[in-house]
């Protein structure tokens, strides 16, 4: 594990904050990693592969079928661009002109989330412009029937997210109300795939998911759907998509993902880390200054997050101090943004070993009781 940061220079990190961009995201399972592999040492005609994808993609999903682009962020603009271009050659070569062409991108704006980007600039790269309804706090079924009423619109898009914000229409609901007026609608999914049959079961025309977040595949995105609007989000290529294409091996290890996700034992999976998260609570709160807890995950995902509290009391640090000085720790230990952040952290667990829970308790119990590491602390790390 350490041998790459070593080669490169580069910081060891325990990554408590989940499927995260600027931390890498995920692990791939050994599958994956072979598939991968293989790829990488082979040619392939990539039509072929694209068209074997979507027969797996539909297959494994239950969707109409399915397109994988460069990541989530490209697969909104891609998807927007298709609802525009449909497989009209001159529509997708002429993009982000789109003179003649339904152009408007109806959004709510608790959905206007910032994922490292906002939102709405992903929209606006396909060449549409884009309607943003109500406010943060709220909006209401008349203000987005208004919007959708707009000449010119050519798709809704709905996000799914922890980051959504305030009181919006509820996705059935927005959904019948934009078919109702021949309107298409996205769903950007992007790290729901562990609830991706109630996320399709919405039926919006184009789904969207990460595939290197809990499907843990190389960086690419997943574009479920209607058969012929996933297959207009392919035909970008020919056009702005060029820039956002995915290689063999995203292609292949998104696949080969989704075919172990469909082998695997849901509640199985969900019983070992709930026992996973129950016994690093357990561990937590053996320090004496700490209060830890599982929370259920904020959109519906099947898993437990921890929340730690701190005996202010009891602890000189405040939870900010803590934070810092776990990712100042080597190995640096990231946890969540979270809206308590200045009374309690919150960690996300899932794809960390029982040894990097540990050290995580160890890392902790440094920084609480103002001691360096024992023995046992320091080889646990060292090894790790």
């Amino acid at each position: 594990m350490r041998r790459i940061h070593d080669q490169l220079g580069l910081s060891r990190v325990i990554n408590a904050r989940g499927t995260y961009t600027p931390l890498g995201v995920s692990r791939s399972t050994e599958p994956v990693i072979e598939a991968v592999a293989q790829s990488l040492r082979q040619f392939f005609d990539m039509s072929e592969l694209y068209e074997i994808a979507g027969q797996n993609i539909a297959t494994l999903t239950g969707a109409e079928w399915g397109v994988v682009t460069h990541c989530t962020a490209a697969s909104i603009s891609l998807s927007v661009a298709a609802l525009m271009t449909g497989d009209n050659g001159a529509k997708i070569g002429a993009l982000p002109d789109t003179t003649g062409m339904n152009s408007k991108v109806v959004i709510q704006a608790g959905h206007c989330v910032n994922y490292g980007q906002p939102i709405e600039q992903a929209i606006r790269l396909s060449g549409a412009s884009v309607i943003v309804v109500g406010s943060e706090d709220s909006c209401s079924s008349n203000e987005l029937e208004t919007a959708l009423s707009d000449q010119g619109v050519c798709g809704l898009v709905l996000v799914q997210s922890r980051l959504c914000r305030g009181d919006t229409v509820d996705a059935k609901d927005a959904i019948a109300m934009a078919h109702e007026k021949g309107i298409a609608v996205i769903i950007d999914a992007a790290a729901q795939d562990l609830i991706m049959a109630d996320i399709l079961a919405l039926g919006a025309d184009l789904s969207l998911f990460s595939a290197q977040k809990y499907l843990a595949a190389p960086t690419s995105g997943l574009v479920l759907g209607k058969r012929v609007l996933a297959e207009a989000v392919h035909l970008q290529e020919g056009g702005i998509g060029r820039g956002m294409k995915a290689g063999k091996e995203a292609v292949i290890g998104a696949v080969v993902a989704l075919q172990q996700r469909h082998k695997a034992d849901a509640k199985a999976l969900e019983g070992e880390q709930g026992r996973k998260a129950e016994g690093f609570v357990v561990g937590l709160n053996r320090l004496a200054p700490v209060n830890a807890e599982l929370v259920p995950d904020p959109v519906g995902n099947p898993f437990s997050r921890v929340r730690i509290h701190l005996d202010a009391e009891s602890c000189d640090k405040s939870v900010p101090e803590v934070r810092e000085a776990l990712a100042a720790a080597d190995p640096a230990i990231i946890v969540q943004d979270h809206p308590d952040e200045a009374t309690s952290l919150m960690l996300e667990i899932n794809s960390l070993t029982d040894q990097e829970l540990e050290i995580i308790i160890s890392q902790l119990a440094v920084i609480v009781y103002n001691r360096p590491p024992d023995e046992m602390r320091r080889r646990n790390i060292q090894e790790w």
